[in-house]
């Protein structure tokens, strides 16, 4: 079977030619985009958009991904927008919008929290925050935390996955309840696991499974 090789040629397009495209579902904070003009700001630097020769508007070109990214380059005043171009279909345009923004991975915690606690030491978190999604008070609560260790005697289906976020006071006690009744006959030994079964079994009920 021959090889194949994916092409992608960098272009510069004068950035009032490019257009949104009317169905992309991805949607991005006021925050967060102010984070990214940031970003964009001090750097310089930006992932390329992906572009398609409009098909309704000769001339134009629709943004598959990266419209967020337009809108911050237009706030900087940039006239010009590297981008690549792909000259697909209305369907391909459709399976891109609905991987291109969505595709990705996960964060391993650890990787992450390293990452934080070397730029919180070379930088002051007040001035991280501005660049990075969490707040201030957030940064500061995870370059403290501890990861759990996984149990030794776990095989690899068992390996703990940690999960990572910030609750207000009303959302904690809410959740602490309702832990607290799901975690009723949980025959499981440690805290850490009868809580994980606790809030399988609350999960589990918004997926239909039993």
């Amino acid at each position: 079977m021959p090889k194949r090789t994916a092409k992608s040629r960098i272009s510069s397009i004068p950035i009032e030619k490019l257009i949104a495209h009317p169905d992309n579902p991805n949607r991005m904070s006021k925050r967060n985009l102010a984070k990214l003009i940031r970003n964009i700001e001090r750097t310089g630097r930006y992932e390329p958009l992906v572009v398609r020769p409009c098909p309704h508007e000769p001339g134009l070109f629709q943004i598959i991904n990266g419209r967020h990214r337009q809108l911050a380059l237009a706030e900087l005043g940039c006239e010009t927008v590297d981008a690549v171009v792909w000259d697909v279909d209305d369907t391909e345009a459709d399976i891109l919008l609905a991987t291109l923004n969505h595709l990705g991975g996960r964060n391993v915690l650890d990787k992450r929290l390293a990452l934080l606690r070397r730029l919180s030491g070379r930088m002051q978190v007040r001035e991280l925050a501005k660049f990075l999604p969490q707040s201030a008070s957030q940064i500061g609560r995870l370059t403290d935390l501890t990861v759990p260790k996984a149990p030794a005697n776990g095989d690899a289906g068992s390996i703990a996955n940690p999960l990572v976020f910030f609750v207000s006071d009303e959302q904690q006690q809410i959740i602490e309840k309702a832990l607290s009744l799901a975690r009723q006959g949980s025959g499981e030994k440690s805290k850490a696991a009868r809580n994980a079964a606790a809030l399988t079994f609350v999960a589990r009920g918004f997926n239909g499974k039993s």
